[in-house]
């Protein structure tokens, strides 16, 4: 069965292509996507190559990981469906995650339509809730379960280190749990664009003691990005039984010291991949409202423009947070 998708064939090298998919087989849907949501962080250093698969490093020798098709969200239509699939039907609006696809490096697949899918990896979507809000699910999971993690009194102070995707989204959920945030970013673009409640520094112009110098101690860091050197300097700040979550690809430069974290007894999480549960979490957020998506999408392309989104997106001259392949527009 041939689909369209958005292929990685090499390192630093993108293409928009016809596919193989397999035919539909037990426990599995299709669906016609209208919207997929790129991860940015993930998919950049896949695209670098500088990982093997998604938690391992790439090292000389390993395996090409090309071609591949990258990503892991999307939202659409479902146009077909096993009959062992009984909780879901033929037109119900859908998010998607990882999908199937053939003769590539993965057997799994994102950003492809149609999308063969299991049925235990789409949800059904509220009908009061636009898709484009939900095609990002996995990583606003993601930013969700970081904000989740550390136990969190009223006032607390958290400290997110990144204005990415999941920073923005790790710092709505502690927002919500009664936190005082603060992101330190490197952006004004992405800065300005956090939920009103959320303060935002500019870590380039502003040093980490002046920013918290209102402050008695934190009792939770969340670093988004692997800046390890970053949090050197927050944790003289961290109060004792503080909390580390730490959600970025550290590469083969960030090691964490369990000892340095010893003294003040900082638990440290180690938050990866998503689970039913939080998706399910992290759905209601958005529909409740306390978890912002659209106003973080600040670019859309059709899909079959996708070697255009990633030239932006690798040009780190030119601003940009959500970016968003749109199906409907081939």
């Amino acid at each position: 069965m041939e689909a369209k998708a958005v292929v990685f064939t090499d390192k630093m090298k993108v293409a928009f292509q016809t596919v193989q998919v397999p035919e539909l087989g037990s426990g599995q849907v299709v669906v016609d996507v209208t919207h997929s949501w790129i991860s940015i962080g993930t998919e950049s250093s896949f695209l670098r190559q500088e990982r093997a698969t998604g938690e391992a490093i790439y090292k000389e020798g390993d395996p090409s990981p090309f071609p591949h098709v990258p990503g892991y969200q999307k939202v659409g239509i479902v146009s077909a469906i096993s009959p062992d699939v009984d909780n879901l039907s033929i037109g119900d609006v859908v998010f998607a995650s990882v999908s199937e696809v053939s003769g590539m490096h993965f057997s799994f697949a994102g950003h492809v339509s149609p999308a063969i899918t299991s049925a235990d990896q789409v949800w059904k979507l509220p009908k009061d809730v636009h898709p484009l809000a939900c095609s990002g699910l996995v990583l606003v999971q993601v930013g969700y379960n970081c904000g989740m993690r550390a136990p969190v009194k009223p006032g607390d102070v958290a400290v997110v280190i990144g204005d990415g995707l999941v920073g923005q989204w790790a710092a709505q959920t502690l927002l919500y749990r009664g936190a005082e945030v603060v992101v330190l970013g490197r952006h004004h673009e992405r800065l300005e664009l956090l939920t009103p409640g959320i303060r935002g520094i500019n870590a380039k112009e502003i040093s980490i003691s002046e920013a918290l110098q209102q402050y008695e101690g934190v009792n939770i860091v969340v670093d988004t990005v692997g800046a390890m050197d970053t949090f050197a300097e927050l944790q003289p700040y961290m109060k004792h039984n503080s909390h580390l979550v730490s959600a970025g690809f550290l590469g083969t430069s960030g090691v964490v010291d369990i000892q340095t974290l010893r003294a003040q007894e900082i638990t440290l999480h180690c938050p990866s991949g998503w689970s039913k549960e939080r998706m399910d979490a992290a759905l209601k957020g958005i529909e409740e409202g306390w978890l912002s998506t659209e106003p973080l999408i600040t670019h859309q392309y059709p899909a079959d423009q996708a070697e255009a989104a990633w030239q932006l997106i690798m040009d780190k001259r030119q601003p940009c947070l959500g970016v968003v392949l749109n199906w409907t527009l081939l």
